[in-house]
């Protein structure tokens, strides 16, 4: 991983297609969330993610807001990434494995960000990946071994 991403990586007890199924459901997006800032999915949006398809989310993170969000990369069961407004990513690799479990990568990536030397120095990084950890941890809890 370059310097402007934090991954993280875990084994999950099911399918990816299983798992690229609720990441594909925005509505589902706060039964995963580990950082506590995810809180619903606003209406009119789309039920399933698709390659540029935009949707938008009620956040709280102190303050309450809303993010609009454009999928930017999309391939079906295996891969699946959303950017705002200031361009970072939030990127999901799946990788199955031969007894049926899978590979869950989530990074946040500020490579592609408007002012990524502005988020370096931030807290963001750290506090992303602690908010990643525990976002792989509900995930694996929703599909014990």
């Amino acid at each position: 991983m370059g310097s402007r991403q934090v991954s993280r990586t875990a084994i999950v007890a099911t399918t990816p297609e299983k798992i690229f199924g609720l990441l594909a459901d925005p509505a589902q997006h706060p039964l995963i969330d580990g950082s506590g800032t995810v809180r619903a999915a606003q209406s009119g949006g789309p039920d399933r993610l698709t390659l540029g398809a935009k949707f938008g989310m009620d956040m709280k993170m102190g303050a309450s807001y809303k993010i609009l969000n454009t999928v930017v990369e999309f391939e079906e069961g295996r891969l699946i990434a959303w950017r705002h407004f200031n361009g970072h990513r939030w990127r999901w690799r799946l990788e199955p494995l031969d007894d049926g479990r899978t590979e869950v990568t989530e990074t946040f990536d500020w490579s592609t960000a408007k002012f990524p030397l502005a988020i370096s120095l931030s807290p963001f990084p750290r506090k992303n990946a602690d908010g990643i950890e525990k976002t792989l941890a509900r995930l694996g809890e929703l599909f014990p071994a």
